[in-house]
């Protein structure tokens, strides 16, 4: 028996291929409607047993609100979701918001269709493969890069950050000072405890060192040199 359904998908093109795919496997199509931000009320108004979203951005906030509202408004409506290869935060919020399936986007019309049945059926419609690849991804994050600029840069202090730029560029000790309206032995102060936070022995290291990680491009504010 086929499923009464309905596809949205923010790329018309897209649901209507699909739709038309299901209908020639003797699926009920009500509607294959874009966008998908718009297609709750519509859903709500016509009550398929499933309703097959397609989304590009799974994690970003807000994408499965048409979900949630359809849940509340028409709970016995089963909602699968079409989309690209989650990360696991994809995943549960497509859960939270009241899925019943996860597909990804690639998958073939016949897994598209086995879905759809099981969610009907009020079953749980997502791939064991992804459900694995989820958990390895939680269990394993990818290392995040080591943003070594914004690790020194959290070593100074603001008044800090300001000198080493200054230092960088090529002022000293005597215009540092009057730049920043202090006296000179406390800008020699800055200077030194810029140098040990930094780990470096002379002010040209400082400013390779600041130039080579791009921390002089993460000061709120570059304070330009005073002119002579």
């Amino acid at each position: 028996m086929g499923v009464r359904l309905m596809v949205v998908d923010d790329h018309r093109l897209h649901a209507e291929a699909l739709a038309s795919a299901l209908k020639l496997r003797g699926h009920r199509v009500l509607a294959a409607a874009a966008p998908v931000a718009g297609a709750a009320e519509l859903v709500v108004s016509r009550a398929p047993e499933v309703c097959l979203i397609g989304t590009a951005a799974p994690a970003e906030p807000g994408t499965f609100d048409p979900v949630v509202r359809i849940k509340r408004e028409r709970p016995q409506i089963a909602v699968v979701v079409l989309g690209p290869v989650p990360s696991p935060r994809g995943i549960a919020a497509a859960f939270a918001a009241g899925a019943s399936g996860y597909v990804r986007h690639d998958e073939r019309i016949e897994g598209v269709e086995r879905a759809l049945v099981k969610a009907r059926a009020g079953e749980a419609a997502v791939a064991p493969q992804l459900i694995q690849a989820a958990f390895a991804e939680l269990l394993n994050p990818a290392a995040q890069p080591d943003d070594e600029g914004q690790r020194l840069l959290r070593l100074l202090t603001p008044r800090e950050a300001e000198v080493l730029v200054r230092v960088a560029e090529g002022e000293d000790t005597r215009v540092i000072a009057a730049g920043m309206a202090i006296a000179p032995s406390t800008a020699r102060t800055h200077v030194q405890r810029v140098l040990m936070k930094l780990g470096v022995g002379s002010r040209l290291e400082a400013a390779a060192l600041a130039a080579r990680t791009g921390l002089l491009d993460r000061v709120p504010v570059r304070v330009p040199a005073p002119r002579a």
